[in-house]
């Protein structure tokens, strides 16, 4: 199967990159050794769709050095980076994505992932457990079990369950202690910011910022733009978050009243049609909108398109919008998830817990799969056993020099005791 990338002739960029990371990301370096001594994953078949940057190629390699046969492709069309991509490649991996595709081709590259009829599917948002139930169910036999790491991607797998066509187990890693905790909180408030702040060159302190979405993400891109100095509005759906973020300090009120305050915008809720044309016709000149959810559903970017008087690039990764009352609206990399279509993304500290824990329960998949049908009868969406986010929390802790305390015998014992 050829590969699909833009220059293989990138790869000693891409490698930097992958090095740097590498460095700072003990945990994976740990399982690289385990999964390599004990060939974890040797024979397998591993499709994987991730945001193809440097962490999720360390990732890749993670899982090779175990003996998987890797297929990878992107999650997002604006988050592949080439270079990546093409060191992968000239490491012998197989790689089927390049920076801003098509519609056409991104679900080209999705394609030729599932038809190497994986046995283990990482995904990232449900792109190829979508694709595998819709387009290729003869390959579904083939699927020992996979992991998903997004909210909106566990929302879809818990539907598809529901309605009793979820044909194969997969792991909810978006749910472990050790991912949502970390990845969701301080990694995306971190990640927004650096993505907004590269991209607009802009100050925050003293502005509005508008959080759409209060859930573990929303929670970490707030408290970052207070951080940064600005005044923050918290919009939401559900009164338990609205409470939480009032007593976190936060203003809370409906869209349409922070549409008139605030300047700039971050969507996070993994809905559809969180800021809309009349949210748009309402924003002060020069406000700043983007999304930090999975996908680009959340702003109406054909809704800005077609009722804009003007519309033009104000810089790279920014088209600005001119509305009938000549206020600009500028949008930031197509309205897609801001921390990867115009950044790196996470940390690599942070990523390196997230994927350690996605390792490790796809390894727990290898393991497992044959009794899955014994003990998990009623569901094929499975948690993340607390072992394994036991087992990555202590390695997180012994790599930061970092010690605590150990229940005793008598403690355990008055614990587990009816007082």
């Amino acid at each position: 199967m050829e590969n699909e990338i833009k220059d293989v002739n990138l790869w000693e960029s891409g490698n930097r990159k992958i090095d740097w990371v590498k460095a700072h990301m003990p945990l994976l370096r740990t399982l690289e050794k385990r999964f390599a001594k004990d060939q974890t994953f040797k024979g397998l078949k591993i499709a994987l769709s991730i945001h193809l940057e440097a962490k999720t190629a360390y990732l890749c390699k993670v899982l090779a050095a175990g003996g998987a046969d890797m297929y990878i492709t992107g999650s997002n069309p604006l988050s592949t980076q080439d270079d990546i991509a093409a060191a992968l490649v000239h490491e012998g991996l197989k790689v089927f994505a390049w920076y801003n595709s098509t519609p056409e081709e991104y679900q080209r590259h999705i394609s030729k992932v599932v038809e190497c009829g994986p046995n283990i599917i990482l995904d990232d948002g449900g792109d190829l457990v979508n694709l595998i139930h819709s387009k290729y169910p003869a390959l579904l036999n083939n699927v020992y079990g996979g992991c998903e790491q997004t909210t909106t991607g566990i929302k879809n797998l818990l539907a598809m369950d529901r309605a009793d066509i979820l044909k194969f187990p997969m792991m909810l890693v978006n749910d472990a202690k050790c991912k949502h905790f970390f990845d969701n909180r301080y990694g995306t408030g971190q990640s927004v910011w650096t993505g907004i702040n590269t991209t607009t060159n802009l100050i925050v302190a003293g502005k509005t910022a508008v959080v759409a979405g209060y859930g573990w993400c929303g929670r970490g891109v707030a408290m970052r733009a207070k951080g940064l100095g600005a005044k923050v509005i918290v919009t939401e759906v559900d009164p338990v978050k609205a409470i939480e973020a009032v007593m976190d300090g936060f203003s809370v009120m409906p869209m349409a009243e922070a549409a008139k305050e605030g300047e700039i915008f971050v969507t996070v809720t993994g809905d559809i049609n969180v800021i809309t044309t009349d949210h748009f016709k309402l924003m002060k000149d020069g406000a700043v909108c983007c999304n930090a959810g999975a996908f680009d559903t959340e702003l109406d970017i054909a809704g800005i398109k077609r009722i804009a008087v003007e519309t033009k690039l104000a810089r790279k990764n920014i088209m600005s919008y001119k509305m009938d009352n000549g206020n600009w609206i500028n949008i930031l990399a197509e309205g897609r998830l801001v921390n990867l279509s115009a950044g790196d993304g996470h940390p690599a500290e942070i990523m390196d817990m997230s994927f350690a824990i996605e390792a490790v329960s796809a390894e727990y998949v290898v393991k497992n799969h044959k009794n899955f049908n014994r003990d998990y009868k009623k569901t094929m969406t499975i948690n993340v056993p607390e072992e394994l986010d036991t087992e990555v929390a202590s390695l997180k802790l012994k790599f930061g020099g970092l010690q605590i305390d150990i229940l005793t015998p008598e403690q355990h014992k008055y614990i587990e005791q009816v007082h």
